[in-house]
């Protein structure tokens, strides 16, 4: 059973940084995407950041360019995102999500790509 369980949430005044982690365990692959999710009150859950676990892909969406950096450990199955410049509208509860084996070497941040998820943590930037 594949579970994800992410920590490193919480609350930052604008401009200030965070480190999100993300453990998976139970997965028997070394092959596959995985990404950071992040849903706002009343609005649709949106790709953040993804990355390919044993490749060099990765892809952010264009609002966190430049600010925000997801890497991983293989060692210790852990994906991160290194998130600087917070900014108040990057407020939402995050989410870590992983793929079934991806053969091909892209990571979409489209959810439906996503089969398995985390619990979510929260992160509130204020002004």
């Amino acid at each position: 059973q594949v579970q994800l369980v992410e920590s490193g949430g919480g609350s930052v005044q604008a401009g200030g940084s965070l480190r999100l982690s993300c453990a998976v365990s139970g997965y028997t692959g070394s092959r596959n995407c995985a990404g950071w999710f992040r849903q706002a009150p009343g609005k649709e859950r949106e790709g953040v950041a993804t990355i390919y676990r044993g490749g060099d892909f990765i892809a952010y969406r264009d609002s966190v360019k430049g600010r925000f950096t997801i890497s991983q450990d293989p060692a210790k199955n852990t994906v991160y995102l290194h998130m600087n410049s917070l900014k108040p509208e990057d407020t939402a509860m995050y989410y870590c999500a992983a793929a079934t084996s991806d053969t091909d070497e892209y990571c979409p941040l489209w959810t439906g790509h996503y089969s398995y998820w985390g619990q979510g943590t929260q992160v509130t930037v204020s002004s």
